[in-house]
C-alpha cells in the first residue's frame, strides 16, 4: 500500500477512535515535531510533575525530508498540544495537523510569535509556481527563540492553569540565558575583520544567524534540502568562494558532505586553499540530548566556537571570548582545543 495511503488511513482511524486528553482529568500531553522543539518544552515543563512529552524526531534528522510515521500520528491524537517549528519546515505534516487541529487538539506553531512581529526572512524566489516563501530556520537568531520562548509559556499556561506559574518562570529565567548567549556569539563573531565574514554552507539554514551576528551567507541548496544541487550550483558556489578567497567552507550534521567537498576539490583545482571547517555545523537538527550540541544554547554555541576556530586556524584574526558565567550547560572543555592541523575534538 502507498505509504501516505495507508497514514491517511491510521489518522482517520485514530481521530475516529481516539481524543484528546482532558487537561482536567490527566497531566497535559504535548508532542514535539523537531529537536529545538523538544529542547523547548523540555526547559519550560522542567518544574510541572506529571507532563508527558514525546519527542517525534532524533538527532541528525531531516525535518524537511521526515514524514510521520504511524506511531506519530498517534501519538499527535493522543496529546493535547503538538508544538512544531512551522513555515513548512515539517512539510510532510501539513495535511496531518489540519485534521488534527479539526479535532481540537491545540497546533503550536513556534515560528508564529516571529513571524507576528515581523522578523521572519522572507522573499524568496524558489520558482515560478513558489514565490516570496519564508525562510523556516528562525530559530538560528536567539532573539528569534526569546520571543518563541515568551508567547509558548503563555500558550502552555492558558492550557494548563495550575502550572501556569511554573512555565512563567522557567521561561523568564531562559530568556535571560538566551540573551547572555546571544551576547558572548556576538562578540566573538563580530571580532573578525568585516570583510572575512562569510559562511558557506551545504544549504540554506543560515541566513537569520548571519543577520544576527553580522556574516553574509552563501549556500549550494536552497532553503529546503528537498531541493537538489546541480553543476550550476556548485560552480556558482566554486565562483563564490574563488572571488572572495573565501578560506574555509561547513559541513552541516543533517547532510551528506558530497557537495561541500565537491565545491573544495574544484577550488584547489583552480589554484586555492579551502577547507572544510573543524567540525560539522548543527542546521536543521541539533545534537544527542546528553551533549552538549543537544540543547539550543549548546547548539549555537558550538556552531559559533567551530565559525571562530576554523576562521583562526585559517589566519584570519578573532578574539574568542570566555563562557558567560552562569549560561548553561558549560561547554566540555575539550570543546575549545582546535586542532588546526586535523581536527578540533568534542
Amino acid at each position: 500500500m502507498n505509504p501516505q495511503i495507508r497514514l491517511a488511513l491510521v489518522l482517520i482511524f485514530a481521530l475516529t477512535v481516539g481524543s484528546s486528553a482532558s487537561a482536567n482529568e490527566e497531566p497535559l500531553s504535548v508532542v514535539a515535531t523537531t529537536t529545538q522543539a523538544a529542547d523547548l518544552i523540555h526547559i519550560l515543563a522542567q518544574n510541572v510533575d506529571g507532563i508527558s512529552i514525546t519527542a517525534l524526531m532524533g538527532p541528525g534528522v531531516d525535518p524537511h525530508l521526515y514524514q510521520p510515521t504511524e506511531s506519530d500520528i498517534v501519538a499527535m491524537n493522543h496529546a493535547e498540544m503538538v508544538i512544531y517549528s512551522g513555515l513548512h519546515l515539517e512539510g510532510q505534516f501539513d495535511s496531518v495537523f489540519a485534521a488534527l487541529s479539526e479535532q481540537g487538539v491545540a497546533i503550536y506553531p513556534l515560528s508564529g510569535p516571529v513571524k507576528d512581529a515581523g522578523y521572519i526572512i522572507g522573499g524568496f524566489d524558489l520558482s515560478d509556481a513558489l514565490t516570496n516563501v519564508d525562510d523556516p530556520h528562525f530559530w538560528f537568531d536567539p532573539r528569534n527563540w526569546q520571543l518563541t520562548v515568551a508567547d509558548l509559556a503563555e500558550k502552555l499556561a492558558a492550557l494548563d492553569p495550575g502550572n501556569a506559574s511554573a512555565y512563567r518562570a522557567s521561561a523568564a529565567a531562559y530568556m535571560e540565558q538566551l540573551q547572555l548567549l546571544y551576547d558572548w556569539a556576538e562578540a566573538g563573531l563580530r571580532s573578525v575583520a568585516e570583510g572575512q565574514r562569510y559562511l558557506v554552507t551545504s544549504h540554506d539554514a543560515f541566513q537569520y544567524f548571519g543577520a544576527a551576528f553580522g556574516w553574509r551567507l552563501q549556500a549550494i541548496q536552497g532553503l529546503s534540502t528537498e531541493d537538489e544541487a546541480g553543476v550550476g550550483d556548485i560552480q556558482e558556489t566554486v565562483d563564490f568562494v574563488s572571488d572572495n578567497d573565501i578560506p574555509v567552507l561547513f559541513v552541516e550534521s543533517s547532510i551528506p558532505p558530497d557537495t561541500i567537498e565537491a565545491v573544495i576539490e574544484a577550488v584547489r583545482a583552480q589554484g586555492g586553499a579551502a577547507r572544510i571547517g573543524l567540525r560539522e555545523l548543527y542546521g536543521d537538527a541539533m545534537g544527542e540530548r546528553e551533549g552538549f550540541g543537544g540543547t539550543y544554547i549548546g547548539m549555537l554555541a558550538r556552531n559559533a566556537l567551530t565559525i571562530m576556530q576554523s576562521y583562526q586556524c585559517m589566519g584570519a584574526a578573532v578574539e574568542i571570548p570566555d563562557w558567560p558565567a552562569g549560561l548553561l550547560p558549560q561547554p566540555p572543555d575539550d570543546l575549545w582545543n582546535a586542532d588546526c592541523d586535523g581536527s578540533a575534538t568534542g
